[in-house]
């Protein structure tokens, strides 16, 4: 009986020591996923490292037209601030004939996708250099998004995308038949938790508005700072390298007599 008692102890305290070293391999396995989780981030196209920015811009499929279009504003600090990277899915608003369209693709290579957005309407020029430029190979993970600024994605498309850009095309919704409280409310909606949107834009005078949007188009920086945070986007980031002191805001941004003042700024959706 007694050495009955002893095998039966015994045993217990096995049992005790099976359940202890499985809950030691089990704290050690979520801490390892936390820790995955806090250095790469929830999103796998966060955890890829960011491409070598210079030698995108060098590939030497790239156009003549966009190669001059460089020399007129380096994009390279732009790419750095967005923090643009292989895998992540893109949509780059107001794409126009596709110039930055095309630099997102080929960041975002070779699993990554851009969404390059332009309403029906879009002017004959841009609309045949767009269509052009998705027949080479540097598009061949771009989609020609189709659809007006205030209904950018469909539906189904909501908390989809890592980085939404917007870029010198914001002052004309000011003037055209858009809803642009709808549209940044989409833009919200479209990005995931944890997305970024960057727009950039040529800056007016403090109290202009959106008042020369249509004359000179530009746009007062904080009043479209004021539109994007109401629909629930924060302010997580300025980028002061396309600025010129020299401009004096009063001459069309499209017909520049000196270098244009840019803002950009990065706004975040909330985790």
């Amino acid at each position: 009986m007694i050495a009955a008692c002893a095998r039966r102890q015994s045993a217990a305290r096995a049992a005790r020591a099976a359940m202890a070293a499985v809950a030691v391999m089990a704290a050690m396995a979520f801490a390892l996923v936390a820790g995955f989780a806090a250095v790469f981030g929830a999103s796998g196209a966060r955890a890829q490292s960011a491409p070598d920015y210079a030698v995108i811009l060098a590939a030497p499929d790239r156009s003549d037209a966009d190669r001059q279009a460089d020399k007129r504003r380096d994009p390279t600090p732009l790419l750095v601030f967005a923090g643009v990277r292989p895998g992540m899915k893109v949509l780059d608003m107001g794409a126009g004939g596709g110039y930055s369209t095309e630099l997102m693709a080929r960041a975002v290579a070779p699993n990554g996708v851009v969404f390059g957005q332009n309403p029906a309407d879009l002017g004959d020029k841009p609309k045949a250099a767009f269509d052009a430029r998705m027949q080479t190979p540097a598009m061949k993970n771009a989609v020609a998004d189709v659809r007006p600024f205030d209904d950018p994605v469909p539906p189904d498309m909501q908390n989809s995308f890592d980085l939404i850009t917007f870029l010198f095309y914001y002052h004309d919704t000011t003037y055209m038949t858009v809803d642009r409280a709808a549209m940044d409310r989409k833009l919200y909606a479209a990005l995931k938790p944890g997305g970024f949107l960057v727009i950039a834009d040529h800056a007016a005078l403090a109290g202009q508005g959106t008042s020369v949007g249509k004359t000179l188009h530009r746009i007062e920086e904080s009043t479209l700072r004021q539109e994007v945070e109401a629909a629930g986007f924060r302010v997580v980031g300025e980028g002061n390298f396309w600025r010129s002191a020299a401009d004096t805001h009063d001459f069309p941004s499209y017909k520049p007599t000196v270098p244009v003042d840019n803002f950009v700024l990065k706004f975040q959706k909330p985790q």
